[in-house]
């Protein structure tokens, strides 16, 4: 890989910077040993969710062993190529990434979302799991405003859905046109940031079903490729973040208390989704058979975790652990510095040691 022929500049970069510790993930195995030479502590960090990494730990350590934890039915994922198999290419790479962290290990989540997870990773890896939180701050009010945030300032409270696919998966157009039909069935407000490839020459109206703007008029906003996303998920008017169930936008949408319509497309996102269905913070949109998503079903779960009554007791989850997460505060990030600083503080009596010997 491209990241191994870094090694030799960052070992001249250590010895240079003189460092106190390392923080690296799995796809820079070699990151540790090379601190370790410099006499500098290194910590695996780990960016995808606690469930996850156990999930694809356990299809590598023990792959004729059924996963622990089956109320997340997992066995269909252990077929799905695009969630499985990246995991299981990077063996290699993934268990060094553990076994050369110094004596702990970081994970981008919360012990009140995955605390079961945490701990099986913990037993898994043989080391000590210190979730970090979700590592994203407050929205920032700024003076000017964008015209989705004036759109959205007219709508009732809680009252509007949020639909992006974050900047890495783009719809197929059989994908858009069943998710436009399934918001505009659902008659509820909504904003959608749309993206297309780099390169592709499309046009929005050509993109979404023929007439859909003009139907659903006032009621709906559509996008193209730029909206004000680190403000729209957490305005007073959203009820609903339709997400595909990345992992940072799950953490972050709990954080701030937005319920979740899940419509994962690949790799852990799938996974997520049970997750937060398991948690109670959001639905996931079921697909048919052959994996393809239904309007009528899109339909359905947008209304159900909006305004439904099977719905409430998920905006009330969403409210509840959002409050915890809040009340909290930096807990999080204050454990992390303590395990941090007692690595850094056993790195400068060995330095301090070593001197006389």
């Amino acid at each position: 890989m491209a990241f191994d022929m870094a090694s030799p500049s960052f070992s001249n970069m250590l010895k240079t910077l003189k460092k106190d510790l390392v923080i690296y993930d799995f796809l820079q195995p070699w990151a540790p040993s090379i601190a370790y030479t410099h006499n500098i502590p290194a910590v695996n960090f780990i960016t995808t969710g606690a469930a996850m990494t156990c999930f694809a730990l356990h299809a590598m350590k023990n792959p004729s062993e059924d996963f622990p934890f089956p109320e997340l039915h997992l066995r269909d994922l252990y077929e799905s190529s695009s969630t499985v198999h990246p995991y299981i290419n990077d063996k290699e790479r993934i268990l060094q990434s553990f076994a050369r962290s110094s004596k702990i290990v970081l994970i981008k989540t919360f012990r009140e979302l995955e605390g079961k997870y945490i701990d099986l990773l913990s037993s898994l890896i043989e080391k000590k799991v210190v979730p970090v939180g979700a590592l994203v701050e407050d929205p920032v009010h700024e003076d000017e405003k964008a015209k989705t945030i004036d759109w959205l300032d007219k709508k009732k409270g809680s009252s509007t859905v949020f639909v992006s696919f974050g900047s890495q998966y783009f719809l197929s157009k059989e994908e858009m046109e069943e998710i436009a039909h399934g918001l505009e069935l659902s008659k509820v407000d909504f904003t959608w940031v749309v993206r297309f490839p780099v390169g592709e020459k499309i046009k929005l109206e050509e993109a979404l079903p023929e007439g859909f703007l003009e139907r659903v008029g006032e009621r709906g906003i559509v996008v193209e490729d730029w909206a004000p996303q680190a403000k729209i998920p957490w305005h007073s008017s959203i009820g609903g973040f339709e997400s595909y169930c990345g992992w940072s936008f799950v953490i972050e949408s709990i954080k701030f208390g937005v319920p979740i319509i899940a419509i994962p497309m690949q790799l852990d996102q799938p996974l997520n989704a049970r997750v937060v269905e398991e948690v109670g913070v959001g639905m996931e949109v079921k697909r048919d058979r052959d994996g393809k998503l239904e309007r009528v079903e899109v339909a359905t779960v947008i209304r159900e975790v909006v305004m439904g009554i099977i719905g409430e007791s998920i905006r009330r989850r969403a409210r509840e652990t959002s409050d915890s997460l809040r009340k909290k505060g930096e807990e999080e990030i204050e454990v992390v510095v303590d395990e941090l600083d007692k690595l850094c503080a056993t790195r400068s009596l060995f330095q301090w040691l070593h001197q006389f010997s």
